[in-house]
């Protein structure tokens, strides 16, 4: 049976083969608003993400002064994209566990702790490679 309206789709168990066969632009474009309406959430709440952000631009700006070769470029753009994942992952985290456990706890504290230390981990990933990219345009080490 074929679903015919949105609400039999929805009915469907999500990991059924016919809905996995089916390919529907308009909900394939429906789940982008969803993803875009998360984001611009998240910018508008998240300060860091924000900061990520407006470092992004500079960095990619600066390698655009220093000529920076595509691979070069591409390998900034994957840090920056995993170090602003990283932080749409920990705002997931802290958003969902704030709904579920209003209330404090340490174990609760230690969890937001350690998404905190997963973007930690990823922003200083990414300032190393900047900074051996930079260093070699900087002191024209080839």
């Amino acid at each position: 049976m074929t679903p015919h309206s949105d609400a039999e789709f929805e009915a469907e168990r999500i990991g059924s083969p016919g809905r996995a066969r089916r390919v529907d632009l308009r909900r394939t474009i429906y789940s982008f608003r969803h993803a875009g309406r998360g984001f611009a959430w998240a910018l508008s709440s998240q300060a860091n993400l924000r900061v990520h952000l407006l470092i992004a631009f500079v960095v990619l700006v600066a390698a655009l002064f220093f000529r920076f070769t595509a691979i070069e470029f591409v390998g900034l753009v994957l840090c920056f994209a995993v170090v602003i994942a990283a932080e749409l992952f920990n705002t997931t985290l802290e958003v969902l566990i704030d709904y579920a456990w209003p209330e404090h706890h340490p174990m609760i504290g230690r969890a937001k702790d350690v998404a905190a230390a997963a973007v930690l981990v990823a922003a200083g990933g990414a300032a190393l490679v900047g900074a051996l990219l930079f260093a070699r345009h900087i002191f024209h080490l080839s």
